[in-house]
């Protein structure tokens, strides 16, 4: 799994989500902008998470790890029983 680079500011954060509030595209194919980074955090339970390109990657995010979403890769996210994440969002440093 890549890491987040260093020259990146946090701009904001999605609430937190289970089976019952996350949003459907967050479980589709889609992608970020280009210039946004995220950071999958897991706060209870586990899911999986696919970049789709331009391999296919797939990884078990936990309470134990985190998932990097590069700029403009499609990717989805399966949730896992019991569940809970959120998302943070990060741009390049101006």
């Amino acid at each position: 799994m890549k890491s987040l680079p260093k020259r990146l500011n946090f701009q904001k954060r999605t609430p937190d989500f289970n089976h019952e509030t996350v949003p459907a595209g967050i479980l589709g194919q889609h992608k970020t902008a280009s210039d946004t980074w995220g950071k999958i955090v897991v706060t209870e339970g586990s899911l999986t998470y696919r970049i789709l390109e331009p391999n296919v990657e797939e990884h078990i995010i936990s309470t134990e790890n985190y998932g990097v979403i590069a700029p403009q890769l499609t990717h989805q996210v399966e949730m896992h029983e019991s569940a809970k994440f959120h998302i943070e969002f990060y741009k390049d440093a101006v």
